[in-house]
Order: C-alpha cells, then structure tokens, then sequence
C-alpha cells in the first residue's frame, strides 16, 4: 500500500517517463479514457490517460465520481491544455465504488449551506481541501512559533471547576441520571454525589491555568478546545472552537501586545510560504463570490492583498479613549450610520466600529489598549486611573477583533477588591490567588481564537466553514 506517491510530489517533482502509482479518489470520468484523480495532497488533479480499447468495459464502468483508485501506468510529459504531466495508465484497480446515483457531490457548483450538510464529504471538495490545508498549516505554524521561542506547550483542563470568563456561558458536565438527580434537604442538586463532587463543566478558557504554569516554567502557551453554551446562531460564533492562549511571566502590557503582532505576521507568512496555490485559489474563489454583491459591499482588497497588508504594516497602536474620540466624531456615527451609536466613553465596541477603525480611518491593523474596567474581566490589571485596565484587543481588517488579552492583575489586594466588587468567590479560586500570594510577579497573556484566525487567512465568510465538523445550537451532526 505504501508504494504510492503523492499527487502533489509528482507534480512538483518535475520528473517524466517514470513509472508511478498513484492512488486517490475520481474527480471526473471523459469520454471513456480521461479521469481526473485527486488524493488530496493539492487541489490539483492528476489526469490519468485510459487505454479504454484494452481496458475490461466492467472496470470502466465502475469509474464514477467518488470512487477510490489505485492507478500504475507511466508519467509522460502532457499533450492537453491546463496539466504539465499526465499518467498513461497500465493497471487500474477499483479500491472503493461510488454509485453515481446516490454520491451528493456531482462534478457542480454545490452551495456552501449544502456542503455544511453534508460535512462528512466536503473534505472532497476544492474549497475545503484548501481550507484545511491551510488550517493544518497554521496550526503547524503557531507551534513552531512558540517552540522556537522557548514556550512550554501545556495542556490545561477540559473539565473544569471555574468559568474564567465569569459569563455563565459554560456547559456542564455531569455522570447524574438526569430523570432521578439526587437533591439535598433544601431541594438544590446535590453536587456532593457527583462524580467531581462539586459543579463542573467543560472549559471556557484554559488561562487561569495557563496562568499557575507562567508562574514557574516562565513562557507557556495552550492550544485547546473551549466551549461556550451561547445561544448565537451568527456567522462568528461555535459552541465549540479552539483557543491559542500564551501566558508570560515577566511581560508587560507593551511586550504582550509586541508577541502577539510578531505571532500573526509568522502564521500569515507561514501560510503564505506553505500554501501559496490554496491561498491564491480561494483568492479567485472569493473574488468570483465579490461579484454577485453590490460595488458599494465589496471588499476593496482581495485575499492575497489582506494579508500581505497585515505584513506590511506596523500594527496602529491606540488606547480605547483615542478610539471613542475618533468614532465619536466619525461620519458614519454623526450620520447614525452606525447600528451602535457611540455616545461616550464607556460603551462596549461593537464589530461594526472596529471594522471602522482597521478598514476606513487607519487601514492597517490596530491594536486598542486600556479598556474601561467595568467592560473587562476581573483578572485584568488596574491602571492608576482607577477607571481603566490593562488591556488589548487586535483588530483585523473583515473581521474585527481577532486577539483579546491583558496584563494580568499580580498584586493581590487589587486583585481581591475586584473580585469582591464583581462577586466572585474567592474561595473558589483560592488556588489561582495562590499565585499571588507566594512569589507573584509582572505577568500577561492573550487569546487568539484559531477559527477566526483560519477565516481570516481563508477569507471564509462562516465560522461553520473553517472548522471539519461545526457544534452550534441544535447541531452536533457528525
């Protein structure tokens, strides 16, 4: 089985009058003698040439879109328009059939809600080969990053005791027979005779814990899955995603937000290097989807362009009191234009101003710094102000915010006060202030959500479309 190779590496190779075996699945059949064969290593075919006069008419029968090959034959320089090498087949062997009939994914254009329903398939599609190559690109690439660095990869829970985010957003986890929950004298679920024995549920962030590794080994970083129970049914938003989520002991505000530019600008690169061919075909995909919009909603760059600008650019630094200004006295807010309107400070950015401040005033990346505290999680560092926090959000062109963190609050009177302020028990976090009480130090980090980062580098307009099998409300297919 292993004789194989790759249809990528033969295209690449440059090779001809070799003899090869190359394996995968039917794209499309012509005229009895020309298939289209792709095993997804690229989202180039490999044309396979038939001798279909001295081919078994039973053989050519079974060769229909979908089905699985195994084709040895000769690699020879191409006759035909639009492939540099063909192979001129001497065996064919049929390794799965694929009735014509009943396979959903005919040799058309299918719409991308069809596709969703059909999850298990996609793979075998152009669009989403190239979105999951690139996707397994990034994820190689955002290792790579931190291994170079002297970051230590580290795994937090799954299962967890605390909502980091203080939301209440959490699914919870149980081993209760849900038709008989034991309750106790006052008629509250009774945790005790849980499996954990206390309330869990599945993590929402692994930070806080990210956070006691910081402590010690330094420079850590995870890159996990998290959940979040949110009723949102949006083309930014999964019950289920993945999280890159560094922790830097020693770090600043300045030094956190200096990592995280350097960490885009690597992957992007990376991606670029990596899947020049994917990328420069969902270019021309998205490029063909701008067309159906009006003028006035279509990007005025294209995908390649997007990304090259976040290369070229020095992120635009500005604290969230600048911004207000800016969109205060913005068109789009004095016109009402905008769906929020931005009265003062103290209002929550929306998507709609973030965009604003990348795509129409700086046009470049932007990363805003020192939020109002009221709008920010307890654990983020009080500024002397006493109104602000530490903070920093980077925002994208298309997207909005792609990165959110923080300096982390090291100094544990400040961070009690908050907590007591809010109403987070500290008793349930006694280990997390530990770290404050025994050598706590300077410390920050931040969240990169993986799916928006892969729908920016993809330029997919659905969150649902970057991830293999999406979880949302009233889906969990697959």
């Amino acid at each position: 089985m292993s004789t194989r190779t790759k249809i990528k590496a033969l295209l690449e190779s440059g090779e001809v009058d070799i003899d090869v075996t190359v394996k995968g699945w039917v794209r499309t059949f012509r005229n009895n003698q020309f298939i289209a064969l792709n095993d997804g290593s690229t989202n180039n075919n490999l044309q396979i040439v038939v001798d279909f006069e001295n081919t078994d008419p039973a053989i050519l029968k079974r060769i229909t879109t979908g089905a699985a090959l195994s084709v040895s034959g000769r690699l020879v320089a191409s006759l035909g328009k639009g492939q540099s090498v063909d192979v001129k087949a001497t065996s064919i062997e049929i390794l799965g059939d694929s009735d014509p009939e009943k396979y959903p994914l005919q040799p058309k254009k299918h719409s991308l809600e069809f596709l969703r329903e059909i999850a298990h398939l996609r793979f075998r599609t152009n669009t989403f080969g190239a979105i999951f190559r690139v996707r397994n690109t990034l994820s190689f690439a955002i290792h790579t990053f931190f291994q170079e660095r002297g970051f230590v990869y580290l795994h937090t829970p799954v299962i967890t005791q605390s909502d980091a985010e203080g939301a209440g957003e959490a699914f919870h986890v149980t081993n209760f027979d849900l038709a008989n929950v034991p309750r106790t004298d006052t008629g509250e679920v009774d945790y005790k005779q849980d499996f954990f024995g206390k309330s869990t549920n599945l993590t929402v962030s692994g930070q806080l814990e990210g956070e006691l590794g910081a402590m010690a080994l330094s420079d850590i970083y995870t890159f996990g899955p998290t959940f979040r129970a949110e009723n949102s049914n949006t083309t930014r938003h999964l019950a289920e995603f993945w999280m890159i989520e560094p922790e830097m002991a020693f770090y600043d505000l300045k030094d956190n937000a200096d990592l995280a530019e350097d960490l885009l600008k690597y992957v992007i690169r990376y991606a670029l290097d990596k899947n020049k061919d994917d990328i420069e075909f969902l270019t021309q995909r998205l490029l063909e989807e701008e067309k159906q919009k009006p003028q006035n909603e279509r990007s005025e760059l294209t995908l390649l362009e997007k990304l090259q600008f976040c290369l070229d650019n020095d992120f635009e630094r500005l604290t969230y009191t600048e911004a207000i200004e800016i969109l205060k006295e913005s068109t789009p807010n004095k016109k009402k234009k905008f769906q929020y309107l931005i009265e003062g400070w103290g209002t929550d950015l929306q998507s709609e101003h973030e965009r604003y401040l990348v795509e129409k005033h700086f046009k470049k990346p932007v990363i805003l710094t020192d939020y109002p505290k009221e709008i920010k999680s307890f654990y983020m560092r009080q500024n002397d102000d006493g109104k602000t926090v530490a903070a920093m959000d980077i925002l994208f062109p298309g997207i909005g915010e792609i990165v959110g963190g923080s300096q982390r609050e090291e100094r544990l009177d400040k961070l009690e006060q908050r907590m007591d302020e809010i109403g987070i028990p500290k008793d349930e976090l006694w280990w997390y202030l530990d770290t404050r009480r025994f050598g706590g130090c300077p410390h920050a980090g931040f969240g990169l959500g993986f799916e928006r980062l892969v729908l920016f580098v993809t330029g997919m307009g659905n969150i649902r479309d970057v991830i293999p099998f999406p979880r949302f409300p009233k889906n969990a297919e697959f």
